[in-house]
């Protein structure tokens, strides 16, 4: 089946409609180590934990997809960001200041409803089947669906890559 099928189109949103982004997104980041390998991809190789979260959900349903969505990545680099900058800006004084405490909790939150607006934003975008397409059984390897080729590879993330493989549940 072609990827730009209307059967494929309509599968796919059956199924994807069935697996709500945000839902997988809270439930995968909660298996053991999962959080600390997306942080580390986060920080040391700068990647988007979003955009991570949201390919592993489509890998799960062996789908893989195009380039990361402008609306996304514009969402991301103009709300998501500043505010993660801004609370990470506060760690220090939040310790020191019950006040800065408190504000940089309500921060945190609005982040947290920043990075569930992107994810909202990506299941639409899935749901229109558009830059999606399947990916052969058995699955590939997920850093092979997440690198282009001629990527560099440190091995460091392709062994986190890997645990966070091993913690997808394909359906």
């Amino acid at each position: 089946m072609s990827a730009d099928s209307t059967e494929f189109i309509s599968q796919l949103r059956h199924r994807l409609q069935n697996d709500p982004l945000w839902e997988f997104a809270l439930q995968f980041y909660a298996q053991p180590g999962i959080e600390q390998a997306c942080l580390q991809l986060q920080d040391n190789h700068g990647w988007d934990v979003c955009e991570l979260l949201w390919r592993c959900w489509l890998y799960r349903h062996a789908i893989r997809a195009g380039d990361f969505p402008t609306e996304a990545r514009d969402w991301q680099r103009e709300v998501t960001y500043p505010l993660r900058s801004l609370r990470r800006q506060l760690k220090a004084a939040a310790r020191a200041c019950e006040g800065v405490a408190s504000v940089r909790l309500r921060i945190s939150e609005a982040e947290l409803a920043a990075e569930r607006e992107t994810l909202h934003i990506l299941m639409k975008i899935s749901l229109d089947g558009n830059g999606l397409e399947p990916l052969s059984r058995p699955l590939p390897r997920l850093e092979k669906v997440l690198y282009t080729e001629g990527e560099i590879q440190e091995k460091s993330q392709v062994g986190t890559v890997r645990h966070i493989e091993s913690q997808l549940d394909p359906l």
